[in-house]
């Protein structure tokens, strides 16, 4: 299920939403060399968030990335991570798709914020989604990155705003693709569910797995509490879709 477009024309060009896609593409490309081998891992490694490393609970000081790439557990300037995590990512369907997502959907929750609003906001959803991770895997050394937490909360606070506007989705069936049409609240709120449900296995003690699936679900909720004092009512109010 991946979203194409939605039917909800913003009033202003979305300067935020652009910027954040912009900076993501500029890290990906010029920091983390476009997914090259060596400054990927040394970007992870040193820009990462690493939950043991802000507990103090790592149950490992070190751990191997890739053959013969080992990333050590050092609490030093580990909570700057909060923030640089969340512009790195893993690969290119990594960035791609985060970044879909957040134009898709940024461009709309921007427009009923205002810009610099909407940049608080997507930083603070970021952050929140950073710490439910962290609770969720205390001791875990394995690097967290990526734009996904942030994204998920403007995705929590476009549901909240516009539930019942139609979102276009591709859906996969086998090697079948078809299109279907769908009130937002239906295709956010079934992805939601795909994070708790993918979590679960954390909470019964399993290990973390490549998806941050608790950081998905803690920026989605966070969006969805924040949007309330992030929104602008006067420009909700002129907003056409609801």
């Amino acid at each position: 299920m991946f979203p194409i477009r939605d039917e909800n024309p913003s009033r202003r060009t979305p300067i935020v939403t652009m910027l954040l896609v912009a900076v993501t593409a500029g890290v990906w490309l010029i920091v983390q060399g476009a997914g090259a081998h060596a400054p990927l891992l040394e970007s992870i490694c040193q820009l990462g968030l690493i939950p043991g490393e802000l507990t103090g609970g790592a149950s490992q000081r070190a751990i191997e990335l890739a053959p013969g790439a080992v990333c050590l557990v050092d609490d030093r300037g580990a909570w700057l991570t909060v923030l640089t995590s969340m512009f790195l990512h893993g690969g290119w369907f990594h960035i791609i798709g985060n970044m879909w997502f957040l134009w898709v959907f940024g461009n709309n929750v921007e427009d009923s914020m205002g810009r610099i609003r909407f940049l608080l906001f997507y930083l603070l959803c970021g952050a929140a989604a950073a710490m439910a991770q962290v609770v969720a895997s205390p001791s875990s050394a394995v690097p967290m990155v990526g734009a996904s937490g942030a994204v998920s909360g403007v995705m929590g606070a476009y549901i909240v705003l516009f539930p019942r506007v139609t979102v276009h989705m591709l859906v996969f069936l086998g090697f079948f693709i078809t299109v279907m049409r769908v009130p937002a609240f239906v295709m956010l709120g079934y992805w939601f569910l795909l994070q708790v449900i993918g979590g679960l296995p954390q909470i019964a003690g399993g290990e973390p797995g490549g998806v941050a699936f608790w950081a998905h679900a803690g920026g989605f909720v966070a969006g969805a509490l924040l949007v309330f004092l992030f929104r602008n009512r006067a420009l909700l109010a002129r907003h056409r879709a609801r």
